[in-house]
């Protein structure tokens, strides 16, 4: 999806990475926040990836995140180029079933901050959700949406709790 004034550009290194992606997409649509996808990579395409992100606040693009795996230099690099949050998703894959993603990820060095979810299917929907986040600082409507979404999971887990806990006589 492309919105006409996205507000969070997600940005991933191979279409591979599409079906993780995905649902960071879904998550945001829930919330209602326009967004746009774009496939760039921080290797075979460097120069393409520093305009992105130079680009990225004058576009109206208020978060970006970036979904790679491997080496997974793309937030780092999106990041080098901005001063908007960067948020990484280290995609598993490859020989160390994305622990590299992972260290590359979190490994940023100081002055180039880049924040990083969980490597897996959880990844890309906590991605959306810090994104909605840093966006409901100055969003009241979101900040009451994301209210309301934790009140939807403690209501989830409480039924759980109802369903499964038990007193013993």
């Amino acid at each position: 999806m492309d919105s006409k004034e996205p507000l969070v550009g997600i940005v991933m290194g191979s279409d591979s990475d599409w079906p993780l992606v995905q649902k960071a997409c879904a998550t945001l649509d829930g919330f209602g926040v326009p967004y746009e996808t774009r496939v760039i990579s921080a290797h075979r395409t460097p120069d393409v990836a520093l305009e992105y992100s130079k680009s990225a606040e004058s576009r109206g693009i208020k978060v970006i995140i970036a979904a790679a795996g491997g080496a997974a230099h793309l937030g780092g690099v999106l990041a080098a180029g901005t001063v908007l949050p960067v948020i990484g998703i280290p995609v598993a894959g490859g020989a160390l079933n994305g622990l590299d993603a992972l260290y590359a990820t979190v490994q940023m060095p100081s002055g180039v901050p880049v924040a990083t979810v969980a490597v897996g299917s959880a990844g890309p929907t906590n991605a959306a959700l810090l994104a909605v986040q840093i966006l409901g600082t100055s969003d009241a409507n979101l900040r009451r949406r994301f209210h309301e979404h934790k009140e939807v999971l403690r209501k989830k887990v409480s039924a759980a709790n109802d369903r499964i806990h038990r007193i013993e006589d």
